[in-house]
C-alpha cells in the first residue's frame, strides 16, 4: 500500500503531493514501483496535528480521487470522517481506512450501506492531538486485540461480512516506543483473525532506536515491513515502496526455498 498524502503537514512528507499535480505524479510513480493499493490521504494524523476542516478535507481529497478512479487502480482513503467516506464511496474508491476505527457517529452505517468496499479498523490509543502526550502504560497487545474485536463485532452486527475487514494495530497512535516493538512481536498472534495490516514506514519508534532522523528513516523502514510481513502481516502501508517491494522479493525468494522439495541427502549440499 503506497501513501500519498495530500496534505501540507504530513510528519514525513508535508506539501510535497499537495497539488493535483504533484499527487498524481507520486501516486503514478508508486505503481511503477510496485504498490498494489494506494492509499490517499488529505488530513494529517502525526501526533499533534491540527483536525482539518471538513470542506477542506473534500477539497483536498475529491480531484485526486475523481482523477485515480479512472485508472483502475485499487484505492484506499484515510478518512474518519462520515461524510468523506461517503464522498470517496461515491466516487469509486474501494477501501476504507480509519484510525478511529468507525467510532465517529455514522461511520459504520456508512460502510454497512455499501456491500463491497474493505474496511480497516485500526487502534488508537486517544486522539491525534493528545496521543503521544499520555500513551497508556504497560503491555498492550491484549488491549488491542479486545478493541479491534469490540469495534469488528459492532459491524458484523450490521450485516457487514468479515471478508471486508482488514486490522491495523496503529504503530505510533498512542503508544511508547516499547508498546510499538511488542506488538510487532506479537503479530503472529493478533494476524491470525484478521488480515493485519500495518504502518511502520518513517515511524518515530524507528527513529528513537535508530537515532536517524525522519528523512533517513527507509532502511529501518523497509526493515520494519519485512518482520512485520514474517509475522503474518498481509497489508503494509509505505512511502517507499521500489524499496520495500525489493526486500519483499528477497524475503518471498527465502519462503520458495523453505519449502522446495529437497533434491539433496548430502547435508553438506
Amino acid at each position: 500500500m503506497g501513501i500519498v498524502n495530500v496534505t501540507p503537514d504530513s510528519f514525513s512528507d508535508g506539501g510535497q503531493h499537495a497539488t493535483l499535480t504533484h499527487a498524481l505524479q507520486h501516486a503514478e510513480r508508486l505503481l511503477t514501483e510496485g504498490a498494489d493499493v494506494l492509499d490517499i490521504g488529505a488530513e494529517s494524523t502525526r501526533p499533534g496535528s491540527v483536525p482539518v476542516p471538513l470542506d477542506e478535507e473534500l477539497n483536498r481529497l475529491l480531484p485526486v480521487l475523481k482523477a485515480l478512479v479512472s485508472w483502475g487502480v485499487p484505492l484506499s482513503v484515510d478518512t474518519y470522517k462520515p461524510e468523506v467516506m461517503q464522498a470517496a464511496l461515491d466516487v469509486g474508491v474501494d477501501i476504507i481506512n480509519d484510525i478511529w476505527a468507525l467510532r465517529q457517529t455514522g461511520a459504520r452505517e456508512v460502510v454497512a450501506a455499501h456491500p463491497h468496499c474493505g474496511v480497516c479498523l485500526m487502534h488508537m490509543n486517544g486522539n491525534p492531538q493528545t496521543m503521544q502526550l499520555s500513551p497508556q502504560e504497560g503491555p498492550l497487545t491484549d488491549t488491542v486485540l479486545a478493541f479491534l474485536k469490540q469495534q469488528t463485532q459492532a459491524l458484523l452486527d450490521l450485516g457487514v461480512s468479515p471478508d471486508r475487514l482488514t486490522w491495523d494495530p496503529g504503530i505510533g497512535f498512542g503508544k511508547t516506543v516499547a508498546q510499538n516493538f511488542e506488538i510487532l512481536a506479537a503479530q503472529a498472534v493478533w494476524s491470525t483473525e484478521y488480515p493485519g495490516l500495518v504502518g511502520w514506514s518513517r515511524k518515530s519508534s524507528l527513529g528513537a532506536v535508530t537515532g536517524l532522523p525522519v528523512e533517513d528513516r527507509m532502511v529501518p523502514s523497509v526493515a520494519a515491513a519485512v518482520l512485520a510481513v514474517e509475522a503474518g502481516a498481509r497489508v503494509v502501508r509505505v512511502h517507499d515502496v521500489r524499496e520495500t517491494v525489493a526486500a519483499l522479493k528477497v524475503w518471498s525468494a527465502l519462503q520458495q526455498a523453505r519449502t522446495a522439495p529437497k533434491t539433496h541427502s548430502d547435508p553438506g549440499v
